[in-house]
């Protein structure tokens, strides 16, 4: 289990004798943990609450290594995926544009004196900068004039609706980092006893047991990885979180006040949004074309619905990170094989498929076609966490001839693994290492190296194991980055 900071911090802070209290608002202080060595800037009562709840993220260590790098961080992703807590964690003081009490002074001082809003201790946090986009040039203005590392960390749910108010990319000076929720090994389900980086050094041998059977892992692909879903032990209250994020995407009445309106300032029709989701989760792990969406839901909407609306419903999802497409993997072939080039469609979490096909774990249990589907949605989730760990991308693969493969590990230094996903099962596994032992045997390894590993990763399964042709079999409740 990741390692929690807990309530023994509470016994150690001390406030800071050398703070001048009256420069400050009174609902504030400044505390010091003399376990994590770091000055936070916020409520002391919300401060030591988060202390005793927080599980380290796999983001908190690259979070660290970014600010070390560059001036600023953008950290960014989907609404409750954690990324606020996680960027307070490192903060040393914290602005929040979006707070409903200094919220609005935030926004009209960051629209005419932003410089006096990034004064503060570092690094300095500006929550949800992108309701304010002129704060992005100010931000790197900043860090140009001090020139030094570690100064700001800035959060967004959502890309700028409007960019046409900033003007220099931010290159060199604003650094990217996309959080996700959580991974089974960041929520505490799995045992993290096989690690996706050992297997790049093939290991002769694996020993790791799996404790999620086909109820829980049912369970956790509707639960998802939010991480007010993973605290509680009311398991009817976690389940709910999903269709609470769910709902604040499509909105209520004419849909303006959605999320995915907001994305862009266009306001869309939630029922519309409703199909499209519908149509989305049906298709995870697919190359859908707009056709085919286009055809699943015209029957129940009217005939201003083309491919092109289609596509800006889609594009205005992808500005919140709830969909996160997976790019196509091109690799050196022995034959000339038609590779594929479509992106495969994802949601960044299960549980949003499952609260748009309104579905429970029973009905998961139930229906195993989806359930394989969807299991798939959060092993690709888990991979792309552990991935971006190790400085890499997960892609997928497909041929003209069908031939697949549902993940590819690929390493900056140009290792990958190949990775099949299935629910489980004999044949299924069977089936999969067939599928793996085939395409790496199609790879011109006089042009690119071979595989680092073949893998297949499975929900239910007792144990982690290595085959004797070599290929890896790993329940998702045993892996970790």
């Amino acid at each position: 289990m990741p390692e929690r900071i807990t309530a023994k911090c509470r016994n150690e802070l001390q406030p800071n004798a050398g703070t001048n209290y009256s420069q400050m608002p009174e609902k504030f202080q400044i505390i010091y943990c003399n376990s994590r060595k770091k000055m936070y800037f916020c409520s002391v009562k919300k401060r030591i609450q988060n202390m005793e709840e927080y599980r380290l993220r796999i983001a908190d260590k690259l979070l660290a290594e970014l600010l070390e790098a560059c001036g600023c961080v953008l950290l960014e992703g989907s609404k409750w995926c954690g990324k606020t807590t996680t960027a307070e964690h490192s903060a040393g003081s914290v602005v929040y544009m979006a707070d409903p009490i200094e919220g609005e002074r935030n926004r009209q001082l960051a629209k005419s004196t932003p410089h006096f809003l990034l004064q503060g201790a570092t690094p300095r946090l500006i929550d949800e900068w992108q309701v304010v986009p002129t704060l992005w040039d100010a931000i790197r203005g900043e860090v140009d004039h001090r020139r030094a590392l570690g100064q700001f960390i800035i959060t967004g749910s959502a890309v700028p609706a409007d960019r046409k108010e900033i003007i220099h990319t931010g290159t060199g000076r604003i650094a990217p980092l996309l959080m996700r929720p959580m991974s089974l090994w960041e929520s505490g389900d799995s045992t993290g006893e096989v690690s996706l980086e050992t297997l790049f050094s093939e290991p002769e041998q694996l020993m790791a047991e799996n404790r999620i059977d086909i109820e829980e892992l049912a369970y956790l692909v509707c639960r998802g990885g939010w991480p007010m879903a993973t605290v509680t032990n009311n398991r009817k209250a976690a389940l709910k979180q999903a269709t609470i994020y769910y709902n604040g995407i499509i909105g209520t009445g004419d849909g303006s006040d959605s999320d995915v309106s907001r994305a862009d300032n266009v306001r869309r029709n939630p029922e519309r949004v409703k199909r499209l989701m519908r149509s989305l989760s049906r298709h995870q792990g697919t190359q859908a074309s707009l056709g085919t969406i286009y055809n699943d839901m015209i029957a129940n909407d009217d005939s201003t619905l083309n491919e092109e609306t289609i596509s800006s419903y889609i594009s205005a999802l992808k500005k919140i990170f709830t969909v996160e497409d997976m790019p196509a993997w091109n690799p050196a072939l022995r034959s000339k094989t038609a590779v594929r080039t479509s992106d495969t469609r994802y949601f960044v979490d299960p549980s949003i498929a499952v609260a748009a096909l309104r579905i429970s774990p029973k009905d998961l249990i139930n229906d195993l076609e989806t359930f394989g589907l969807l299991f798939e949605c959060m092993a690709i989730r888990d991979l792309r966490v552990f991935t971006d760990a190790l400085d890499g991308t997960v892609y997928h693969y497909r041929d003209k001839n069908n031939l697949e493969c549902d993940a590819v590990v690929h390493l900056e230094n140009g290792r990958y693994g190949l990775v099949e996903i299935k629910l489980g099962g004999n044949d299924n596994i069977e089936a999969a290492a067939s599928t793996l032992k085939t395409l790496s045997g199609k790879i011109d390894t006089s042009r690119m190296p071979k595989p680092s590993f073949l893998m297949v990763l499975i929900g239910v399964g007792k144990y982690a194991y290595r085959r004797e042709d070599g290929v890896y079999v790993v329940p998702i409740g045993c892996l970790k980055q």
